[in-house]
C-alpha cells in the first residue's frame, strides 16, 4: 500500500474533527490544543527546519491518547509551514489501520512522516516513551487516556518534547537526504 496517497486524502485538523468528532470530542481537543505550548528553544528548533514534512496521523476523535498528543504536532506546525499534517479516521480507513498496526493491534495516534515527494521516512506511535514509563510506573493504567490535558502537567510537557524530538530527528533525515540536496542544490 502507497501510504502517501492516503495524505492527499487526509484532512486538516479542523476539516477532521468537523467531520468525525461530535461536539464533546471537539471541546475536548480545543482544551487540550488551548493547554498544549511549546517553550522558546523548542520554537527556535523549529525556525532552523529547511525541508517539507509531510505528517499522516491515523486517530479518532474520540480517543484520549490522540487529543492529549496530536495538538503538539499542530503547535509545531504553527511555528514552521515546512510541516504539513494531515488526519485520518482509523474507522473509516482500516486498511491503513491495518499497515500501521503496532505489536498487532490497532492503535492511534500513528503518525507517518513523508517527505516533500511522497517518500515515507518514519513512523511512530502510539505514545511516546514519556507516556509508556507512566504507564509502566502505575503497571497497569487505563488502555486509552482521557484527553484531559493540563498544560503545566510535566507529563504533558516531556510528552510534547517526545514528539519534537521525532519530528526534528525526521527533518535532520530529510535535510541531509542525498536525494533532496541534489534536488535543492545543497
Amino acid at each position: 500500500m502507497n501510504l502517501f496517497e492516503k495524505f492527499s486524502a487526509g484532512l486538516p485538523l479542523r476539516e477532521f474533527l468537523a467531520k468525525y468528532g461530535t461536539d464533546t470530542d471537539r471541546a475536548r481537543w480545543e482544551s487540550a490544543t488551548e493547554q498544549t505550548r511549546l517553550t522558546e528553544p523548542q520554537r527556535e528548533l523549529l525556525r532552523k527546519f529547511t525541508r517539507r514534512m509531510n505528517v499522516l496521523v491515523l486517530c479518532g476523535a474520540w480517543c484520549g491518547d490522540c487529543v492529549a498528543q496530536c495538538p503538539a504536532f499542530e503547535r509545531i506546525a504553527e511555528v514552521t509551514p515546512l510541516v504539513v499534517t494531515r488526519y485520518i479516521d482509523r474507522d473509516d480507513h482500516p486498511e491503513v489501520q491495518e499497515a500501521l498496526r503496532i505489536n498487532g493491534g490497532d492503535r492511534v495516534p500513528v503518525v507517518v512522516f513523508f517527505s516533500e515527494d511522497g517518500y515515507e521516512v518514519a513512523r511512530y506511535g502510539d505514545r511516546t516513551l514519556s507516556q509508556y514509563r507512566r504507564l509502566v510506573d502505575q503497571l497497569g493504567g487505563d488502555s486509552c487516556g482521557t484527553g484531559l490535558v493540563k498544560g503545566n502537567d510535566p507529563l504533558q510537557q516531556a510528552v510534547v518534547q517526545d514528539w519534537l524530538d521525532e519530528f526534528e530527528r525526521v527533518q535532520w533525515i530529510l535535510r541531509l537526504s542525498p536525494r533532496l540536496r541534489k534536488i535543492h542544490g545543497d
